[in-house]
């Protein structure tokens, strides 16, 4: 499912000419590793950053120290600013971050695990999707970049 997804994203993205980064907190890497397991992909994949700690999410990507105090490092002003920062680092076209709470600890409730947001920064807008996802860690992970992929293809059907 994953790679399949993957492919035709980057199939997309060959077609609009289009390049992607990622930022990556809960996943680990998994979404850049599957993305860079389709031959080809460094046609469209710029890079990544696993941003697992608010310290890289503030020094590396640029998330601000005062977004993460307020709303923490699992909301959708976080993953606004993951997917904003890491597209203004890595200068690409769309930039895409995955930051939530796998488990099996960690989680509140206020913020239970499995929240994850997605968020995918273009040029001129960023879309942000809060999902809740079932399963164990891994079954989790997999899901949010599933759902990545999902969202990056339906921006990229959009494009003119």
């Amino acid at each position: 499912m994953l790679k399949r997804l993957a492919k035709e994203a980057g199939i997309l993205l060959s077609i609009h000419k289009i390049n992607i980064s990622v930022c990556e907190s809960c996943t680990g890497g998994m979404l850049g590793s599957i993305i860079t397991s389709i031959p080809g992909s460094s046609e469209y994949f710029k890079g990544g950053v696993i941003a697992y700690s608010n310290e890289i999410k503030n020094k590396i990507v640029g998330v601000r120290a005062s977004t993460l105090k307020k709303f923490g490092a699992v909301s959708k002003e976080t993953a606004r600013e993951m997917a904003k920062g890491v597209r203004k680092i890595t200068d690409s076209d769309i930039g895409i971050a995955i930051t939530g709470i796998a488990g099996p600890g960690g989680g509140t409730k206020d913020k239970p695990v499995g929240l994850v947001y997605i968020a995918i920064a273009g040029e001129e807008s960023t879309k942000i999707e809060k999902c809740l996802f079932s399963g164990n860690r891994e079954n989790i992970r997999i899901k949010a970049c599933c759902h990545a992929l999902n969202t990056l293809i339906k921006t990229l059907r959009g494009v003119k």
